[in-house]
């Protein structure tokens, strides 16, 4: 039963409806509003790889996503104000939402390192030191012009002690206060997000959510997922933040994942994702469609002069056959990338509205179920107990 639009609204979001605990909403932006839940292309640098914002346009993107990390050592935030923001400066007029760049700055240098101030990190790019605060993580977002700026967190390991992962809730809670006070609700057009963390132990969960929802953020992000841990560990820990997270606000899960994890989060009521896996996989000829993955490499489709996906009406699909993709990407040929992209991107995107729409019409669960029959190893995977 699809619960009616009055059932929550509140600053930036307003709940238009259910079905079980999937939700549909409507996300204001300074750049627009979004209807949820909603993909968003990951655009690290400034570029979703392989494609340009017509691209993104014709295919229905809401909002991208950059990273504040990437931006702020290669072209510079304060040269991307200078250019008038990077809407103005990549030509995108929808919405924007950054990163903070603790996970970069985790992930990426090897070198980093966690204290109270903030996290010291070298460069990926050329090794130079670099400190990130709270407060300068805003600052870096507000230079950008984003819509949606992250705040600075901790992300930690799967495998990680129960103790650091403590002593880690608390630092990511007060760094969330201090990015709060360094932008007051109404400083700015922009919303501010905080992000959850906790490892895997749910109390620890329990805890990050309950410190940081006493707080005034815009939406709230579940992060610390997809590294490393078992598929059905990931989706334990989903279910049991979501259920926790606050009704009237955006939820975001963060850098997670394949279709089914995707439609998996919105049947536990999350708003909002991204990943990069469409670009990447579609780089490596690994391409989504309605009848399960494909691998446009392989010999048998040599002569197939059918379409990528006949249930698909991106422009690769509609103009292109799978001898000519495969051709492509066996040569080398940089326009597999972008063919290959647009496609995975229109797959992802259509996913996402096509649960939006089942949601608001009380047939999610069947929506699922039939996404489950697609993917039945993933499927089980997620089912599966250690």
């Amino acid at each position: 039963m699809t619960a009616p639009a009055s059932s929550a609204g509140s600053g930036a979001f307003t709940l238009l409806a259910r079905d079980g605990a999937a939700r549909a909403g409507l996300l204001r932006t300074a750049h627009g509003p979004v209807e949820t839940p909603v993909f968003m292309p990951v655009g690290t640098g400034g570029s979703v790889k392989a494609v340009a914002q017509d691209d993104l346009a014709a295919l229905g993107a809401e909002i991208v996503l950059g990273n504040a990390y990437h931006l702020f050592l290669r072209p510079g935030d304060c040269l991307v104000a200078r250019r008038g923001g990077l809407h103005r400066f990549t030509a995108w007029d929808k919405p924007i939402l950054t990163d903070s760049g603790g996970y970069q700055a985790f992930s990426l240098s090897g070198l980093s390192r966690f204290t109270e101030e903030g996290v010291t990190f070298r460069s990926h790019l050329d090794g130079s030191r670099h400190l990130f605060t709270p407060e300068k993580v805003v600052g870096i977002q507000r230079n950008l012009g984003s819509d949606i700026m992250m705040v600075l967190d901790e992300c930690v390991a799967y495998g990680t002690s129960r103790a650091y992962t403590a002593a880690s809730v608390g630092l990511t809670t007060r760094w969330a206060l201090r990015s709060r006070a360094a932008y007051p609700r109404n400083a700015g057009p922009a919303l501010l997000f905080a992000i959850t963390q906790g490892g895997f132990f749910p109390d620890l969960r329990t805890v990050s959510v309950e410190e940081l929802t006493a707080h005034d953020f815009d939406g709230f992000a579940i992060g610390g997922l997809s590294v490393g841990e078992p598929k059905s560990l990931l989706h334990a820990m989903l279910a049991h933040v979501a259920a926790l997270l606050p009704e009237d606000k955006p939820r975001y899960l963060m850098g997670v994942g394949t279709p089914l994890d995707i439609v998996t989060g919105i049947s536990r009521g999350v708003d909002m994702f991204d990943c990069v896996l469409p670009t990447r996989n579609a780089r490596n000829g690994t391409l989504f469609t309605s009848r399960g993955r494909l691998n446009i490499k392989r010999r048998e489709y040599a002569e197939d002069d059918g379409p990528l996906d006949p249930a698909c009406s991106c422009y690769t699909c509609r103009t292109f056959s799978r001898a000519y993709l495969r051709h492509l990407f066996r040569s080398g040929e940089l326009l597999s990338y972008r063919l290959n992209s647009l496609h995975n991107l229109a797959y992802f995107l259509n996913l996402v509205r096509g649960a939006r729409q089942a949601v608001l019409e009380g047939r999610f669960a069947a929506y699922k179920a039939a996404l489950e029959i697609l993917y039945p190893e993933e499927a089980a995977d997620m089912r599966e107990r250690n």
